[in-house]
């Protein structure tokens, strides 16, 4: 490629957009168009109403149309690793969303609408590999979300709203500069390089010892001491003799009977 000059991007026809459609597994249609070279988002995509996955990862698509929410058949959208600054409102149409994959774009905060809020089928969701510092309060009603990448942004806090997400099982934060207030009460950020990744389930969900565990490393953070008391459980099982516990009862039996064969 000549120097100063940008590779010309791939034009996608409707007609060959057509011919790319798969049948997937479960019945879906299928089209993938990733790492083409498109540099603008082919507009006769739009056409394909019966296409309910749709990847345009790997590409140099800088904008979205304004009517990208025409799309409102799609399930499963891919358009990680992109050049992408921002998301139109009408990405708010897609209510039978449940993937979204925009990391490793250019998205800003203010690139971000607030009728992400209106995705409420999403049960994961990506943003990682992006310049975001905070999110829309919009998305405390994203209720079915499971998987959340925020990894690699410029997240000093973490968002409000994660609380209330019940069903959010996966939170990944890694590679942001998170703040922690000391007991000083001085702030300290945690360095670039450092991993943090958050898994968040229900107590029920736990086994006993590591729900134990989380347990005492909690009254550490608190202050309340690690001290935990443990109650030995002695299982029974009727019917079953335990070869051990019978050995240490008849072992003085088994060795006088041992001296009386060797005599």
């Amino acid at each position: 490629m000549p120097k100063g000059k940008e590779a010309k991007g791939t034009k996608v026809t409707l007609k060959a957009a057509k011919k790319a459609i798969r049948m997937t597994l479960d019945g879906r249609h299928r089209l993938t168009l990733s790492n083409m070279g498109i540099t603008i988002f082919p507009k006769c995509l739009l056409k394909l109403t019966n296409v309910d996955e749709l990847d345009l990862s790997r590409n140099l698509i800088r904008k979205l149309p304004d009517n990208f929410g025409n799309f409102s058949s799609l399930r499963w959208l891919d358009l990680h690793s992109n050049k992408l600054e921002s998301v139109p409102e009408s990405i708010g149409n897609l209510v039978v969303l449940t993937h979204l994959n925009l990391s490793n774009n250019f998205l800003t905060s203010a690139g971000l609408p607030s009728t992400l809020g209106s995705l409420t089928s999403l049960t994961y969701l990506n943003l990682g590999m992006n310049k975001l510092d905070t999110l829309p309060p919009t998305m405390a009603a994203l209720g079915n979300l499971q998987d959340f990448g925020l990894f690699d942004n410029h997240f000093i806090n973490l968002p409000d709203f994660l609380h209330v997400l019940k069903h959010l099982t996966k939170l990944n934060m890694k590679q942001n500069p998170l703040s922690y207030i000391q007991e000083d009460g001085e702030e300290t950020r945690q360095k670039k390089s450092e991993p943090e990744e958050v898994y968040l389930v229900s107590e029920n969900k736990l086994c006993r010892p590591y729900l134990r565990r989380c347990k005492e490393q909690r009254k550490r953070l608190t202050g309340q001491g690690s001290d935990l008391i443990e109650e030995k459980r002695i299982r029974t099982y009727a019917g079953l003799m335990v070869p051990n516990s019978v050995a240490a009862i008849n072992q003085d039996v088994w060795r006088i009977r041992a001296v009386e064969l060797l005599q």
